[in-house]
């Protein structure tokens, strides 16, 4: 199967904010999601950090990038920056 046909099958698209840039080519995203609790009905927000593969190094640390699913690329690189969807405000 070619590269692009294993990117539609997975086809998953998440958005998170890059909370660390210090690897080659590499990025990890915090990865945040709202669930409402299935007995008291309130809403929590559960989070995880994935690592993002970034081979043009565009995304630094406090960017909201779009990443989606993608072959294994490494040992917990399972995923691939799509694009920047907004850049941190440096002070």
């Amino acid at each position: 199967m070619t590269e692009e046909k294993v990117e539609q099958q997975l086809g998953r698209s998440l958005t998170g904010v890059v909370v660390s840039d210090k690897m080659d080519k590499t990025v990890t995203v915090l990865v945040e999601r709202r669930i409402k609790h299935p007995l008291y009905g309130k809403y929590v927000v559960k989070s995880r950090k994935v690592h993002v593969h970034d081979e043009a190094e565009e995304a630094s640390e406090g960017d909201t990038v779009q990443i989606t699913a993608t072959r294994p690329i490494a040992k917990t690189v399972t995923w691939k920056l799509e694009r920047v969807i907004t850049k941190a405000q440096k002070v």
